[in-house]
């Protein structure tokens, strides 16, 4: 195959979103004859969408130097941007700062007005974002969207909205942010941004929409998301992150089995090629679900690898400490993070847990306050997701201070919209609750129904925290002095999470007497699966 032939096809492919055919037959090309600044571009993009971060470095400053050589300034500065760009995203702040700053030594040899201008203000604006200034990057931003505007630029103007929506989402004015979101997503799907902007605007719309717990927008763009990578065989960057997403809205749907395969799958892509700091949001989300399934020690493992990832453990962490009876390190560690935590979105990721580990600890106006600030949070936000966050906690501080009554209103609204939002871990919890409420007033045939509700919700998941914590609410009285030693050996097995045949195996004892064991076990403690049974051993100490 000549030369003319390898780019002609390489040419086809990159129009046809083959980004592995495009990259190998620009490579094979680029050979024998070195590629002209336009196929270095298109060689540079392939790379990146396929995951060959340092190749698509090198196609991005082989096609600025040729652009500079030739008097293309214009072009040059865009190469620049897209390099800085992309080395910003992958963590690399120094090499990504330095080409920016090319870019604008570059920029003072073109006109005034242009659009590259616009270009090079984006990264400004993403840095007074980060370092806690979002008013003045909503002013950055309004003025790049001026400027997308007024060129017609598809890629500019979708990065302005998306800047100055997630601007305005951070300084609470949620509704105006996301109507600015969704126009950035417009734009996207209209097909007319290129793939690496479009990637961009993708991930972060979703985390934004995740972050203010709007539940319905960030499922719906990652069901858009999760069809625009299937449309891209070959697209490694931002695959990771949609199976990070699709395990989040699985775990809330109660699919937890589901939700860890995904995050799996994610940390599995993610390492190839290694580098990539999604890693720590896959990470974190691997250490929720391991915590929630009573896995302690695996659930801190991951927690504090997506800390060297540089996600933060928190609240995650504190939530693991308190459910490993650490109350004071639960304690100190939310303190630390409510402190620092600045503006309303970042305060509303941890004030629930907040409210939690200050209730359990006794913190009892410590809890009533933060509630009452979640409370006034989720009425801005005006999202049913986070009012029936709020709502539970809400819940929790009254019956904490002895109003079992209005508890009881508050529980069954969070309960009803918690069952509306299809998140039955969540209904499960405000339904133990609310059977809380009625063993206070008496009503203990209620109080059974509400309780037995909430741990079939637990046993299908294994919830084995909150089994625990049910046993200790509602079976206060039961003890494991009721089985005898070798039950008492029988059930621990059990709780490691040995079949019959295998605990026959340790103990040298046939599988019908296990068998008959474990049916002792269930009917003198009152269990009805091998999760509860579970539960039950770690809240007595039998492991």
């Amino acid at each position: 195959m000549t030369t003319v032939d390898a780019r002609a096809r390489a040419r086809v492919a990159f129009e046809h979103q083959a980004w592995g055919e495009a990259y190998e037959q620009l490579t094979a090309a680029d050979r024998h004859t070195a590629l002209g600044p336009d196929d270095l571009e298109r060689l540079a993009l392939a790379a990146h969408l396929t995951g060959r971060m340092e190749k698509a470095a090198d196609g991005w400053e082989r096609a600025h130097q040729v652009f500079v050589a030739h008097g293309e300034t214009a072009r040059a500065v865009r190469c620049a941007f897209w390099l800085g760009m992309t080395l910003f995203l992958r963590g690399h702040h120094a090499r990504g700062g330095g080409w920016m700053a090319r870019g604008r030594r570059l920029l003072e040899e073109m006109p005034a007005d242009s659009v590259e201008r616009g270009y090079l203000m984006v990264p400004t604006a993403l840095q007074a974002l980060g370092s806690g200034d979002p008013a003045a990057a909503s002013t950055l931003f309004a003025a790049v969207s001026d400027i997308a505007d007024r060129f017609g630029d598809p890629d500019l103007v979708a990065l302005g909205r998306l800047g100055r929506g997630q601007s305005l989402v951070t300084m609470g004015q949620a509704s105006e942010g996301v109507a600015l979101l969704d126009d950035a997503m417009l734009t996207v799907t209209t097909g007319d941004v290129s793939p690496l902007a479009a990637g961009i605007v993708y991930c972060a719309v979703i985390i934004a929409c995740r972050d203010i717990f709007d539940l319905r927008r960030a499922q719906e763009w990652t069901a858009a998301l999760s069809r625009w990578c299937a449309e891209q065989p070959d697209l490694k960057p931002y695959r990771g992150q949609c199976l990070v997403h699709r395990s989040e809205i699985m775990q809330l749907r109660g699919e937890w089995s589901d939700a860890m395969a995904e995050v799996q799958e994610a940390c599995a892509h993610l390492a190839d090629p290694p580098g990539d700091p999604v890693m720590g949001s896959a990470m974190y989300q691997q250490g929720e679900l391991l915590r929630l399934r009573g896995e302690f020690t695996k659930a801190e493992a991951a927690y504090r690898e997506a800390g060297n990832w540089g996600h933060a453990a928190q609240p995650g962490l504190a939530l693991l400490r308190l459910a490993q009876g650490r109350g004071s390190d639960a304690e100190a560690a939310i303190r630390r993070v409510i402190d620092e935590a600045t503006g309303p979105v970042e305060r509303a990721r941890v004030l629930s847990a907040y409210v939690e580990i200050m209730l359990a600890g006794g913190h009892v106006e410590a809890g009533r306050s933060a509630a009452d600030e979640l409370a006034a949070t989720a009425e801005a936000f005006a999202t049913p997701y986070l009012r029936a966050v709020a709502g539970y906690a809400q819940g929790a501080v009254l019956l904490t201070e002895g109003d079992a009554t209005a508890a009881g209103s508050v529980l069954r609204e969070s309960w009803t919209s918690w069952c509306e939002l299809g998140a039955p871990y969540e209904a499960a919890r405000a339904r133990a609750l609310i059977g809380v409420v009625c063993l206070r007033m008496g009503d203990t045939d209620s109080a059974s129904v509400e309780c037995d509700g909430a741990r079939r919700v637990f046993e299908e998941l294994s919830a084995v925290p909150d089994l625990a914590r049910l046993e200790a609410l509602f079976r206060p009285a039961a003890t494991g002095s009721s089985l005898t030693s070798r039950e008492v050996e029988v059930l621990g097995l059990v709780a490691t999470g040995m079949t019959n045949q295998q605990i026959a195996a340790e103990l040298v004892i046939s599988e019908h007497t296990v068998r008959r064991h474990v049916q002792n076990i269930f009917g003198r403690l009152g269990l009805s699966s091998r999760a509860a049974a579970t539960a039950y051993a770690y809240r007595h100490g039998l492991l």
